[in-house]
């Protein structure tokens, strides 16, 4: 077996490299070669920490078994994906086109930006005010920042909203007495576009111990995309941050603010007070907080 795994890949390596002694250019195909992959590097990272980058691996996997099969000569095997990869197209297209339309958005927000440096500083300065003051209050709060992540195929959408992001309109919201304080608001491009949005439910069993409903639901849906979460307990009046299916507690304002203008690479404005360094957004919990109620209240 081995000597005919050796023997295979022999002579793939020599007729590859007859190949390139024929074809290869090496201005034109070393150009073509860097073009490729700082493309495929792009995307990757707009797929990073999404569900995109999950299908993708179980796509590889699938080309690889492929390979395997004319490797060991499985004939039923080889057929079955070769009828399934034929599609592979039109596959991609289904299974991405949320990504896809994501994708060119960026590309158009890259050449036209839809808020600019400041404005995104001063968006992320009104989200860490209104935090401190219903931290101060004891009103619970889920605020969800989107970034390059659609949420619109996960959450539950609420009252449409589109207004600017305020201090004062983020308090209003979340007080008890407003009619839409339940469920969580979208911050996306600059502007509330919703509130009162259900978001779906971590199924871990691993978080910290009293952690509640409205934990969970920030958790839930940073494990499926890169949206930043900012969490209010109505319990203990801490404020967590939520980032990639990771949860970061007891953070005061100053924390708060640090901890998104990193997050946010283009939030350089705001500088904060001085202050000891905030946890890892990656890391573990600091602390563990008594039960908070579920995520309406």
């Amino acid at each position: 077996m081995i000597e005919f795994v050796l023997e295979w890949f022999t002579s793939e390596a020599g007729e590859f490299l007859t190949f390139l002694e024929q074809n290869f250019d090496p201005v034109r195909d070393t150009l073509d070669i860097l073009v490729v992959s700082f493309g495929i590097y792009w995307l990757l990272l707009l797929m990073k920490g999404t569900r995109a980058i999950q299908i993708l691996l179980g796509l590889l996997a699938l080309i690889g078994l492929r390979l395997a099969a004319d490797l060991f000569d499985l004939i039923t095997l080889s057929w079955i994906l070769d009828n399934f990869l034929a599609s592979a197209v039109l596959i991609i297209i289904v299974l991405f086109q949320a990504d896809i339309r994501r994708v060119l958005a960026r590309m158009g927000r890259g050449v036209f930006p839809s808020i600019t440096e400041r404005q995104e500083s001063q968006i992320l300065e009104e989200v860490v005010r209104a935090s401190q003051g219903l931290a101060e209050k004891r009103v619970g709060a889920l605020m969800v920042l989107e970034r390059d992540s659609g949420l619109e195929d996960l959450v539950e959408a609420g009252t449409p909203v589109d207004a600017h992001v305020s201090k004062e309109l983020l308090t209003s919201i979340f007080l008890p007495y407003s009619p839409i304080h339940d469920g969580a608001v979208i911050v996306t491009e600059g502007r509330i576009t919703h509130a009162g949005c259900i978001l779906p439910l971590t199924l871990r069993g691993d978080l910290p111990e009293g952690v509640g409903t409205r934990h969970r639901a920030a958790v839930g849906i940073t494990e499926e995309t890169d949206a930043v979460v900012i969490v209010v307990s109505e319990e203990t009046g801490g404020i967590s941050v939520v980032v990639g299916g990771q949860l970061t507690q007891n953070l005061d304002a100053p924390q708060l603010r640090v901890v998104l203008r990193d997050l946010f690479s283009r939030s350089s404005v705001i500088e904060p007070e001085p202050e000891e360094a905030p946890p890892s957004v990656a890391g573990a919990a600091v602390s563990e907080p008594p039960p908070d109620p579920v995520q309406s209240r």
